[in-house]
């Protein structure tokens, strides 16, 4: 927040794991507006996020990024933070069905 308005934010989820007793945290969204990137403030939320982690006893925090250079300046905080995996990611399109408020 600055003067009341939100600059930032970020968006997780805790996600339990079935084959091991362990919960791992998934970074949805993270957002910073134009004008206050490169301020740190989404170096902070990750943070806060790797503190509200460690409270929730979680394994780790995973998050995705695209390869292109849209998300250059993503994939280097990202890369600052954490490791980087080399993994494959697939899109399963969604099945509509009647009833589903569509």
């Amino acid at each position: 927040m600055e003067d009341g308005q939100v600059v930032g934010g970020l968006a997780a989820y805790a996600l339990r794991k079935f084959e091991q007793e362990r919960s791992e945290i998934y970074i949805y969204d993270l957002a910073v507006s134009v004008e206050h990137r490169r301020k740190g403030i989404a170096t902070s939320l990750i943070q806060e996020l790797q503190t509200i982690g460690a409270d929730c006893g979680a394994y780790v925090i995973f998050v995705q990024a695209d390869t292109g250079p849209e998300d250059e300046a993503a994939i280097a905080l990202y890369s600052k933070l954490g490791i980087r995996e080399n993994v494959l990611h697939f899109d399963i399109p969604v099945r509509g069905r009647d009833g589903c408020g569509q």
